[in-house]
């Protein structure tokens, strides 16, 4: 199985912007566009290849043409055809809502869904940028209640200044928002069940304001999350991966690369993600040959064992599995 490409899946949001198309360099683009849905499986939003014998696919079609050669023998074993991973390029050209999300048991309780534990790579950050990931002071349901009702929800939040390359995890049940000027991956469980709590009281064209989900957040939010562990710190080391996030969900490392390496997934269980954030290289696993340029995401199957990353300049490139 050669590295998957899938046609990238647009969405204009009221908060979105121009990022994403100057980061795909797509000229006449759709306007206002927050998120780029690159590898899903969400039903209605269903990845479709773009690329070799497997053009026109869907990914859950492919999933139920190969599956555990694509996904591997455990992923198989839990989501049966469900793809589990859902990658998205983010564009916060105004500042998303307050936000939480259930764990998988709430979720399915609810929803029939998993729940959605996530994490950020921030690709880009205006000079004054920042988000909102936990508390930061200890608050009960009753004053969550109050101070939302009240428009004073924010000031128990923890904010963070942010720059290019910073890492976040958010886990189900922390309070989050991605603020005004941030670009970032987003690599989360497949799942679209997000609970809004506030939304600065802003209006759609149209003078409408968005749903709120006060009640169902509340039993969502994890009201202990005061630890401000939100930001992981790392160290880049050139051409060798280094490992941002190993959760129950998903785990995530960092390339940089100046060269050449090679990538052994031989004792390694599952699909394998690859995003570039910045430049390009070639992805050579010893029959076929696929570039990968910013802004671009490739799936390998569970199959491959073996590939060459090669880039003539410098190349960032996020890798992904469960």
């Amino acid at each position: 199985m050669y590295p998957l490409k899938f046609t990238p899946i647009l969405k204009q949001t009221i908060w979105g912007g121009d990022k994403i198309n100057q980061l795909k360099q797509i000229s006449n683009g759709l306007p206002s566009v927050g998120e780029s849905w690159e590898i899903s499986a969400v039903e209605g939003a269903e990845s479709v290849v773009a690329n070799g014998s497997y053009k026109g696919y869907t990914l859950p079609r492919l999933i139920k043409l190969m599956k555990d050669e694509l996904v591997g023998a455990d992923n198989y074993a839990r989501f049966g055809n469900k793809f589990p991973l859902l990658v998205k390029f983010i564009d916060a050209h105004d500042d998303l809502s307050v936000q939480v999300h259930p764990d998988d048991n709430l979720a399915m309780q609810r929803h029939h869904s998993l729940g959605k534990t996530e994490m950020w790579y921030v690709l880009k950050a205006d000079e004054d940028a920042k988000l909102i990931a936990g508390f930061s002071r200890k608050i009960d349901v009753k004053q969550y209640r109050e101070m939302v009702a009240d428009g004073s929800f924010t000031d128990a939040l923890l904010s963070y200044q942010v720059k290019e390359g910073d890492v976040y995890y958010i886990p189900a049940g922390r309070v989050h928002c991605i603020g005004k000027g941030t670009m970032v991956v987003e690599v989360q469980e497949t799942s679209d069940v997000t609970y809004r709590i506030f939304d600065f009281n802003r209006k759609d064209k149209d003078g409408h304001t968005r749903t709120l989900h006060v009640a169902q957040a509340a039993d969502a939010i994890d009201f202990d999350d005061i630890a401000g562990e939100a930001k992981i710190d790392y160290q880049l080391v050139d051409n060798e991966p280094i490992e941002l996030i190993s959760s129950p969900k998903f785990t995530t490392s960092v390339y940089h690369l100046t060269g050449a390496i090679e990538c052994d997934y031989t004792d390694l269980d599952s699909f394998v993600i690859l995003v570039c954030t910045v430049g390009s290289c070639q992805i050579q696993d010893g029959e076929t040959e696929e570039t990968i340029r910013a802004g671009e995401s490739v799936l390998l199957a569970a199959s491959t064992k073996e590939i060459k990353l090669v880039s003539s300049g410098e190349a960032t490139l996020l890798e992904v599995y469960t």
